[in-house]
């Protein structure tokens, strides 16, 4: 299917000096089109005059006065008084930054028309800052509440206001919304849905339109999430018309593989190995997801993909973040490939020379599966016949990465991963370009992990704890956000704890592992904790994902008010591997604000992944679940993820549609709300 369409007029550019333009374009308004959907973030009511009398309360008003006196004072700091009244009573207006042509403006018998919130102050009504303007006698009040634009420096709103009035007066509102799905989703039209929230008249109820759920709201909003839709399924079709390797088993690799394992696959994976597979046989290339919680074993799934390439004669290829996960990839995969008479090929920044030009040689002839980290996107790496690219934890990876690896090879397939869950309504929104399938099944055998919180003055209690624990046999993981002193944030460092916890575990084995330790020092650490010669390792959060230890059941975590939801979660799913009863706890110094301390509540009610992240959503927004993987999709400017999820669903199903027949207005559609952004969009 060809999914180009016609090209789309573009809008014409705004007519404006240079000096404007490149404030304008600061906040990405280049074009009529631009200026349209350009929406207000507040209302101020100035279709009428509040008496001074009458002006005190909690709601701005404007007032129409004469100004009496105009001083500058300088007790306690540098301002400007302006003494005025109506015929009610007197005000004060008090400026503490102001410029010479204001001063002017308020001088003595000027009458001005002020907005702002009215106060009691020492001389009786007063405004502080107040929006002001000079006005003649009997000058009529505007008809249409005021809206405030998002701006920038230097741009005034009333800039914005005869821009965005000319806008629509002459730019282009035509509909791009077939009018069937108009009607059906019972959506207003969107020329009177722009004129109404550019000039909503008077009588309007503000707090509908402040929380935007006025139709006209709705209608927008719904636009604004289908030119998302239509672009993502766009980059969806159009690699549907690529070529790519049809990988098709040739053998029972994929089958020698699970009979050799001490565990079988859950049903989550059964499905996620079957879709995959599917895909992989198609003669388009996969871009799926694979997405699930701490522990739902998303490498097994990985490594029964890399068979299906590698029993279809193609090299399949392993990237992950950090040195450390890579290398857990690398020997978790050769242990259970290289009994099968598989070539496991490993690289990585911290290769010798002569090691690493063995690597690089088998990977450009007989290696079957290379894994390591950015290394593998070099250049002078060379793959003999990449077929299937794996990307590990694929949201710390930018698109020209991903991009990086998939160029090793002739279009191969692509398996991105992620332990960290995303919510559905984000899913439906940011990864509609891809494939997405969920491991919703833990295996058996994970045991539950009791979460604990407690205060920084509490320590010796928590090292009482861990030192019992070590003592039966078990080990620890001591979690510290800084690896040294900062003056900006004074946090238990790595390397205080360390000492700290050295001193008081005599006779006991404490490790210390960091980024700024050299690769082969922090592998020899990891080595070390793993086969039980350290009791408790110290560590920064280089050990997030990854690091597999059974016999680790206590996970200590400092300062966990400063983590992030997600990384709490991920550092949790550290223990709980093994058969012992594992322990998270999490120190926290207070006091702690009010999204620290729902951060806290969240992880310490939940351990399912998926909850903490759609909560996690709820506090702060998607553009850190989208992390560098979608640098080129528009985060939503107006409609809410949460608020809004019926119109994800509403535009995912209408974007499929418009694509296959009518694409002529698709394309209309997504010049209008994404323009030039849209052509980012391509990976």
């Amino acid at each position: 299917m060809n999914t180009s369409g016609a090209s789309a007029p573009a809008s014409p550019p705004i007519r404006a000096s240079e000096a404007l333009q490149k404030k304008l374009a600061k906040i990405g308004l280049h074009s009529e089109a631009d200026l349209l959907v350009h929406l207000p973030l507040r209302y101020e009511d100035e279709t009428r005059i509040t008496p001074v009398n009458r002006s005190f309360g909690n709601e701005p008003v404007q007032v129409e006065v004469v100004v009496q006196s105009n001083e500058i004072q300088f007790r306690p700091r540098r301002q400007m008084i302006v003494r005025a009244a109506d015929e009610s009573g007197e005000i004060t207006l008090r400026f503490f930054s102001f410029y010479p042509n204001q001063q002017a403006a308020l001088s003595e018998g000027s009458r001005i028309r002020a907005f702002g919130e009215v106060r009691g102050g020492f001389f009786g009504a007063e405004m502080v800052h107040p929006r002001f303007r000079k006005v003649g006698d009997d000058e009529p009040l505007p008809l249409e509440l005021t809206p405030i634009y998002p701006s920038t420096a230097g741009l005034a709103n009333s800039a914005l206001q005869k821009l965005i009035g000319k806008a629509l007066t002459v730019g282009d509102m035509s509909e791009t919304l077939p009018e069937e799905v108009r009607q059906r989703l019972k959506l207003p039209g969107l020329a009177r849905s722009l004129r109404f929230l550019h000039t909503p008249p008077p009588g309007t109820d503000l707090d509908t339109l402040h929380a935007r759920n006025h139709p006209a709201w709705r209608r927008v909003k719904f636009d604004e999430v289908l030119a998302q839709q239509l672009s993502l399924r766009r980059a969806y079709l159009a690699r549907r018309e690529q070529g790519a390797p049809v990988l098709i088993a040739r053998d029972d690799l994929g089958a020698r593989l699970l009979d050799s394992l001490p565990f079988g696959l859950t049903g989550a994976q059964v499905r996620a190995m079957a879709e995959i597979g599917s895909d992989l046989a198609q003669p388009y290339p996969m871009q799926r997801l694979l997405q699930g919680d701490v522990g739902a074993g998303k490498t097994i799934v990985a490594a029964l993909a890399a068979c299906q390439a590698m029993s279809a004669g193609w090299q399949a290829a392993f990237m992950a973040p950090t040195e450390i996960l890579a290398e857990q990839h690398y020997l978790k995969l050769k242990d259970w490939l290289a009994p099968l008479g598989i070539k496991v090929a490993w690289l990585s920044g911290s290769l010798k020379s002569k090691a690493k030009r063995e690597q690089l040689a088998a990977t450009a002839a007989e290696a079957q599966l290379v894994v390591g980290t950015h290394a593998l996107i070099q250049d002078g790496v060379d793959f003999a016949k990449l077929g299937l690219a794996i990307v590990d934890e694929q949201h710390r990876f930018g698109v020209a990465q991903r991009l990086a690896l998939r160029k090793k090879g002739d279009n191969p397939h692509q398996l991105m991963m992620s332990a960290t869950p995303i919510p559905r309504t984000l899913a439906m929104s940011y990864y509609a370009d891809l494939d997405v399938t969920v491991l919703d099944e833990l295996p058996p055998g994970r045991t539950p992990i009791k979460t604990r919180l407690v205060a920084d003055n509490r320590r010796d209690d928590v090292v009482g704890f861990v030192k019992k624990a070590v003592e039966e046999g078990r080990q620890a993981y001591w979690v510290c956000p800084l690896i040294e002193e900062s003056e900006a944030l004074q946090l238990q460092t790595a390397q205080e704890t360390y000492e700290f916890l050295f001193g008081q575990f005599p006779g006991l084995t404490v490790g210390l592992v960091h980024g700024r330790l050299k690769a082969d020092e922090k592998q020899a650490v990891m080595a070390a904790f793993a086969a039980g010669e350290i009791d408790v390792l110290v560590a920064t959060t280089v050990i997030e994902v990854g690091v597999d230890v059974p016999n680790a059941s206590l996970m200590v975590i400092e300062h966990a008010e400063r983590f992030g939801l997600s990384q709490l979660h991920q550092l949790r799913g550290r223990v709980g591997r093994g058969q012992y009863e594992s322990t998270c706890i999490l120190i926290y110094a207070g006091p702690l604000g009010e999204v620290a301390r729902q951060r806290l509540k969240i992880i310490f009610e939940n351990t399912d992944g998926f909850e903490i992240a759609r909560q996690d959503l709820q506090i702060r927004g998607p553009g850190e679940f989208v992390g560098a993987r979608q640098s080129g999709v528009p985060l939503l400017r107006y409609a809410d993820l949460e608020m809004d999820a019926d119109l994800v669903e509403m535009a995912r199903n209408v974007a499929e549609e418009m694509l296959t027949e009518h694409l002529a207005l698709a394309e209309r559609h997504l010049k209008r709300w994404l323009g030039s952004r849209e052509e980012l969009i391509k990976s």
